[in-house]
């Protein structure tokens, strides 16, 4: 079994997830806003441009899976995408950002060209990046501290994403000019390279799994892999949760908190409520691995979720005053050091299906699994995204210019932002831990899952 892994390895390794992060938290988070307030889309043409643009992915992750996983290169099967995908990721972020002087059919399809060339060079770096989490090392417990390290830059990363991007855009242009939201992303993509590049020059794979079966059966193969579609449909719900959350936010803060509150003499605005949730991912991160060592990754999981179902309800019932502000900020905290612990059990489970796999057929298929949970992460953030989307335009919200003062939302909008915050979260997350009942890949399982892989590996 390989030894643990020296640090420097596990921080390098957590670089590519704050790479990673830094782009998705601002796309789950501020894209949609951007879209609607920013570049001057309708609510159902971002609803509708978010689940579009997934569809491509729920074609392009596993393509990339099957592609990665018969990689042959010096540099490794997966690695080398994390250099070759460096500076088009950071490009194309740019691009996504950037409003052209053209008019409403023109940006529409400039919208769709450049988030779809953006998806797909995410795809093309982060499904490799998972996958590496395989052949980085054979221990189960040493994949679990890998998935924590990941987590934890990952909440770095977004943590200055989202507390930077406000101030960012309006000392770069203005946070109501196009011009201020494409420099910040400027700032941030230029952050994204140089990790990529970290991450990149820090790790190494040691294990050197052989696809030795056709395309055709490897999809066949996965397909009646039960703990896998388990898995997924737990993490489509886990990311479904966290983006209908993630994307209300600037619309709760612009509309119900409004520009001029405060807490703790801060000003309260989106981004400090995110920073501090991102703070508290981190924290969570770090009670995964004894968490998971002490319940159990399936028992952790569920009882994580029953208690985000109980806060999520709690929230909706908290005012919009200062006293109301600081039980915001509480429930925050409790929400997001739950989803910390959570994020890291995800991709610990995926490396537990691939050897589930490998056992059961003799054949790795590594890059093809975790390209399913960057698919269901998508799809999750699409579907959780356009119902925002969709959800806000039934309930007559209406858009405007980020600073503008003129607009007054119906009671009917304002009730459909409290709702996206609290009660419709609250029953994915109750969902989320049903699905898990039947998960069968228990701490025991896997380990004589792990006794079997040794014996064959040598």
């Amino acid at each position: 079994m390989t030894a643990r892994l020296p640090l420097s390895e596990r921080i390098g390794y957590g670089l590519g997830d704050m790479a990673s992060s830094m782009f998705w938290k601002i796309f789950s988070y501020y894209l949609p806003f951007f879209y609607s307030n920013i570049f001057g889309l309708r609510l159902d043409q971002v609803g509708l441009l978010l689940v579009v643009t997934r569809i491509w992915d729920a074609v392009s992750d596993p393509m990339m899976g099957i592609l990665a996983d018969r990689t042959r290169s010096r540099l490794g099967k997966y690695r080398p995408y994390l250099l070759w995908m460096a500076l088009p990721f950071a490009l194309c972020g740019i691009f996504l950002f950037t409003t052209p002087a053209f008019g409403p059919t023109g940006k529409l399809v400039w919208a769709y060209v450049t988030y779809l060339l953006m998806m797909t060079v995410y795809t093309g770096i982060n499904v490799p990046y998972g996958a590496m989490l395989g052949v980085m090392t054979d221990s189960s417990s040493e994949k679990t501290v890998l998935s924590s390290f990941r987590m934890f830059f990952a909440y770095g990363g977004s943590f200055l994403a989202v507390l930077c991007w406000e101030p960012f855009c309006r000392a770069l242009g203005g946070y109501a000019s196009p011009a201020g939201w494409q420099h910040a992303m400027m700032a941030v993509a230029l952050m994204t390279l140089l990790l990529f590049v970290g991450c990149f020059s820090l790790t190494r794979e040691r294990i050197r799994s052989a696809n030795t079966v056709s395309v055709g059966k490897d999809l066949a193969a996965l397909l009646r892999n039960g703990p896998w579609w388990i898995l997924i449909a737990c993490a489509l719900c886990s990311n479904l949760f966290m983006t209908v959350r993630g994307s209300t936010v600037a619309y709760f803060f612009n509309d119900i908190v409004g520009p001029d509150a405060h807490v703790f003499g801060l000003l309260f605005y989106a981004g400090l409520f995110l920073g501090v949730g991102e703070v508290s991912n981190m924290a969570g991160v770090a009670l995964t691995v004894p968490v998971a060592a002490r319940l159990g990754k399936k028992t952790a999981w569920q009882l994580c979720f029953l208690a985000l179902a109980v806060l999520s309800a709690v929230f909706f019932w908290i005012p919009a005053t200062p006293g109301g502000f600081v039980w915001m900020l509480v429930v925050q905290v409790l929400v997001s050091i739950l989803t910390g612990i959570i994020s890291p059990l995800v991709w610990s489970m995926y490396a537990d299906v691939s050897d589930y796999a490998e056992e059961r057929s003799g054949s790795a298929s590594t890059g093809l699994i975790f390209s399913s949970s960057s698919m269901a992460q998508k799809f999750g953030g699409a579907f959780g995204g356009a119902a925002v989307m969709w959800l806000l335009a039934a309930f007559g919200y209406q858009t405007a210019a980020a600073d503008a003062t003129a607009i007054t939302q119906s009671a009917e909008a304002l009730m459909g932002l409290r709702l996206l915050m609290s009660w419709i979260p609250a029953g994915i997350a109750l969902l989320a831990a049903a699905i898990m009942t039947v998960y069968p890949l228990t701490t025991a399982r896997i380990a004589t899952i792990h006794d079997s892989l040794s014996s064959r590996r040598g």
